[in-house]
């Protein structure tokens, strides 16, 4: 059983008081508050966002009211206490009682704004959103406000990581997307990392000496806070502003920063810097900014860092099958006069575990080694499937042949697999049917392509995931099966006796 008992006197934010922040914040890694930088966190009144952010905390600070807000309690569990907490289900019948708003859609609606804005939070999740139930939520304390102009950094966000890691508490693991960030932030500031280390386990010992209760709120309204300024992936960020806004009031944006693309870490202002004055006419610039926009959206765009970490990783991957960058025995015959290694592989009785290995690259590297495409098949016969494998491979033939037999081997490949009397059907979906059949009016090379996709699909994520699982692929890794056809072996190098 859950009980609730009311506190009013904790209906305004407990920890509201001066003492209490300003101890916190000088020993967190949220903002260096200082007379160096008390000018970069005050309140811009130029900024578009300004008037929304005082219209919002004026409806907070009504909510807080201590005999008219929202009814803010403890929820006691069994062995656990949730202190200063509301309810969902409370805070929107207030919103319909003492806002003007029609419904309780609209009230809900409402309150999808605050909380992304970081006014309130939920205890449990991380994803600022209010629920019309008995989720429980709480209030953010007004130093986290965005009125303020926060505008966190990353070492900021990596000290408070990092500190994250060295509390064990269930409630303070770090999520898949942080824990991200956290290995990039490392890498970013590897040669500062000591420094990181030692300011957030400063900080940890300082939470240490609170009160259990305290320091309960204490973490989640930090954690709320970074919930708005480094969101999870696939939620809006509120803090970043408007461009269209700053343009027309004709101002430079403050405090862009676009360190966060060389990293990848979702939040952060990425807005980029404000256009020129233009003396076109309003719906001149509006038609501009529509065309620009167009484009972007076809063009595709990847982050430099994502671009070579897969570069990185590529060439690891093959580094040791590279002639040029690790030394064979015997020599590579490019680089010498010896053709040993064609010879050895052109007579090899057996599969070596590092080519067998390269099979697990992809279907791909399967396919391509005539040995790897044998023993492939000969799986696909065991579990059935063999006809999705014919069919790929009879498209990608069809490719290289002369336009003139195009027709006749299109016809052949729909009534051997795709007919309604097809002798070696493939299960393929009704749409990339439906297309192919449309297609075979006018039949072409890239007739079957949509259709020979989907069934390398299906072979990509099942046929070749359990082939790597099955018990054949175990042997041939271990070596345990060693004897390989005549004809696999002699297709190894074909260009071994010109």
């Amino acid at each position: 059983m859950v009980s609730m008992s009311t506190e009013r006197k904790n209906a305004s934010r407990p920890t509201s008081s001066p003492d209490i922040n300003c101890d916190r914040l000088q020993n967190n890694g949220v903002a260096k508050w200082n007379d160096n930088n008390k000018e970069k966190f005050q309140p811009h009144e130029e900024s578009p966002n300004q008037i929304v952010y005082r219209k919002m905390e004026h409806i907070v600070e009504r909510m807080q009211d201590e005999n008219n807000g929202v009814p803010v309690k403890t929820v006691k569990n069994f062995m656990t206490k949730v202190p200063s907490v509301f309810t969902g289900a409370d805070l929107i019948n207030w919103m319909v009682r003492n806002i003007d708003v029609l419904d309780q859609v609209e009230a809900l609606h409402l309150a999808h704004l605050m909380a992304a804005h970081g006014y309130y939070f939920p205890i449990e999740e991380h994803i600022l959103t209010v629920k019309n139930d008995n989720t429980l939520y709480r209030f953010q304390t007004p130093y986290f406000w965005p009125s303020n102009c926060w505008e966190p950094d990353n070492t900021d966000y990596a000290v408070y990581l990092c500190k994250r890691t060295m509390q064990n508490k269930t409630r303070l693991e770090l999520a898949d997307y942080e824990a991200e960030n956290l290995a990039r932030l490392q890498k970013m500031f590897a040669r500062k990392w000591e420094f990181i280390f030692m300011q957030a386990e400063a900080q940890s010992r300082v939470d240490k000496k609170r009160d259990k209760l305290e320091r309960k709120i204490l973490d989640s309204q930090e954690r709320a806070f970074w919930d708005v300024h480094r969101p999870v992936p696939g939620c809006v960020n509120t803090t970043e502003v408007d461009i269209r806004k700053a343009c027309r009031m004709n101002r430079p944006m403050r405090n862009v920063s676009l360190r966060h693309h060389s990293i990848g870490i979702a939040g952060g202002r990425l807005s980029p810097p404000p256009l020129p004055e233009i003396s076109a006419s309003p719906a001149e610039q509006l038609q501009k900014e529509i065309e620009a926009l167009r484009k972007r959206i076809a063009r595709t765009t990847v982050k430099v860092s994502k671009v070579s970490e897969a570069q990185i990783s590529f060439a690891e991957q093959y580094k040791e099958y590279d002639p040029f960058l690790v030394a064979s025995d015997p020599p590579n015959p490019w680089i010498s006069d010896s053709t040993d290694l064609w010879d050895l592989e052109k007579h090899a009785k057996e599969l070596t575990n590092k080519r067998v290995r390269r099979w697990a690259f992809s279907l791909h590297e399967l396919l391509n080694d005539p040995l790897g495409r044998e023993h492939f098949v000969k799986y696909l016969e065991k579990e059935f499937s063999s006809e999705n494998l014919r069919f790929w491979e009879a498209v990608q033939d069809l490719k290289q042949l002369h336009q003139r037999a195009v027709a006749t081997r299109s016809r052949e490949i729909w009534s051997e697999f795709l007919g309604t009397e097809a002798t070696c059907p493939v299960n393929i979906d009704s749409k990339s049917l439906e297309a192919t059949r449309l297609a075979m009016d006018n039949p072409d090379r890239w007739t079957f392509d949509r259709a020979a996709g989907h069934v390398y699909h299906l072979m990509r994520n099942g046929s070749y995931s359990r082939f790597l699982r099955s018990e054949m692929y175990k042997e041939l890794l271990t070596g345990s099966r060693k004897k390989t056809s005549v004809k696999g072996i002699l297709a190894i190098v074909p260009f071994s006796n010109k």
